[in-house]
């Protein structure tokens, strides 16, 4: 599976980090999310998830995609491979 760490601006609670995982883990072949408030970082692992995918699923959750991160993100077992 590959990981990817992306930077999302506008998270500022655990509800932030819950929707904006909920809107990526709906994004075909997304296995798992993580996502960190202290951070601004979200952890996808899948298979065949582009980074598009990944910024349109979190701009129609209501928050800005900011592009790659440095991961790893805290709470999740994702180093950048």
């Amino acid at each position: 599976m590959a990981v990817k760490i992306y930077l999302v601006e506008g998270m500022t609670c655990k509800h932030c980090i819950a929707r904006v995982e909920k809107g990526i883990s709906g994004i075909p072949g997304v296995e798992e999310v993580v996502g960190d408030l202290a951070t601004g970082q979200v952890s996808v692992e899948g298979n065949s998830v582009t980074m598009e995918m990944v910024k349109l699923a979190v701009e129609d959750a209501g928050y800005k995609f900011k592009g790659v991160g440095n991961g790893p993100v805290p709470g999740s077992d994702h180093w950048l491979s």
